[in-house]
């Protein structure tokens, strides 16, 4: 049976963010694939008639621009050669979103962020207004990763994840990812017959995450399915809800909505915006290893108290974010530390009347309060 967000009609969902993958944009000698994407792009202007605000989050760049710069192994030998290959690439990418959106009328705005735009919050806040001010103006924002000044240290790694990210700035109803696969398979269909489309997903467990393959089908992306569904994960804790479909086809939306197959991950209830900004953040400065009554007290939304911290692990400063992690290794919460490590290492495991002794103060009481954390 059909879901009803099949297609993610327009009536049902109000901001759509579109990511498309590199092997969909660019062919294997580097050239843009102009006839699929201006299929794309009308199905962008149907969306826009109907009311829906679409953001564009395009992957390419450092295929166009490898192919420009004659560089080897698709302009990712080397950290320079992507940085050279992006930067060059970039401009030819914008180009042709901007010519072909006009096409049907409709203005592009490039915005290119890293991984420290969207982990910094008031840089977060920042893109966030942009992208509501661009929607506001009829704009359609198309987003890269700005992999020319980006290391491997500050890089999302994939457009999936930059695409929930995105999604939650954008305060999105949905996301939908654009792939050289049509959804969530019980296994990897291009090694397994047996293999089963699984059409909706209402909750991401140790079974799903099971299914994903974490290759590149193409060699040209970064991203495989772990990164999906990484990115399902950042965007059904945000409150919208996260498609896999095919976009091989011509007009994938148009083909998605007209009963063409897809995998759903269905949205959880939304955890506010600075928590879901929390939750779906990428780094973190630290750890705090808690034992089993901590982690039931967290689960019951209580702060986390010293007494309950079993190990401190990391360098990082009061204001810092860090992962709440249980006993098992499992990142549980995540949150604003209140001490920084070496006096959240000194009181790890004790009372918190004790503090003031150890520590010759006591400004607080709790070592993540519950007001700045987010269950993960």
């Amino acid at each position: 049976m059909t879901h009803p967000l099949s297609g993610f009609p327009p009536a049902l969902i109000r901001r759509l963010v579109i990511k498309i993958g590199s092997a969909l944009l660019v062919d294997g000698d580097g050239q843009v694939r102009t006839g699929w994407l201006r299929t794309l792009v009308g199905d962008v202007a149907d969306r826009r008639a109907a009311g829906q605000h679409v953001i564009i989050v395009s992957s390419g760049a450092i295929a166009l621009g490898a192919r420009r710069l004659k560089l080897p192994k698709g302009g990712r030998g080397s950290l320079e050669d992507a940085q050279a290959a992006a930067a060059t690439g970039q401009i030819a990418l914008s180009q042709c979103w901007a010519s072909l959106l006009e096409e049907r009328g409709i203005t592009a705005a490039q915005m290119l962020v890293t991984l420290d735009d969207l982990e910094n919050r008031r840089r977060y806040l920042n893109a966030s207004a942009t992208l509501e001010r661009l929607m506001a103006l009829g704009v359609v924002p198309v987003v890269n990763e700005n992999d020319s000044v980006a290391t491997a240290e500050i890089r999302f790694g994939d457009n999936d994840r930059l695409a929930a990210r995105i999604g939650q700035a954008a305060r999105a109803d949905a996301v939908a990812l654009l792939s050289d696969v049509d959804g969530l398979y019980t296994a990897n269909p291009h090694a397994d017959a047996s293999a089963m489309l699984i059409e909706t997903i209402e909750t991401i467990d140790d079974a799903i995450m099971a299914m994903a393959d974490g290759g590149s089908a193409s060699g040209m992306g970064s991203g495989g399915m772990v990164s999906k569904i990484q990115a399902a994960k950042i965007a059904t804790g945000a409150g919208a809800h996260l498609a896999i479909l095919s976009g091989k086809v011509d007009a994938p939306l148009s083909h998605w909505a007209g009963g063409g197959r897809g995998s759903i991950f269905l949205a959880a209830q939304g955890k506010g915006a600075r928590k879901g900004w929390l939750a779906g953040r990428l780094t973190t400065r630290g750890r705090l290893v808690v034992d089993a009554g901590a982690e039931k007290a967290l689960g019951r939304g209580n702060s986390l108290l010293p007494a309950g911290v079993a190990r401190v692990e990391g360098v990082f400063e009061r204001g810092d974010v860090v992962d709440i992690v249980a006993q098992d290794g499992r990142v549980i919460a995540r949150g604003l530390i209140e001490y920084d490590s070496d006096a959240a290492a000194k009181i790890a495991g004790r009372r918190s009347e004790e503090i003031a002794a150890l520590l010759g103060e006591m400004p607080r009481s709790v070592l993540v309060h519950r007001d700045h954390m987010a269950m993960v």
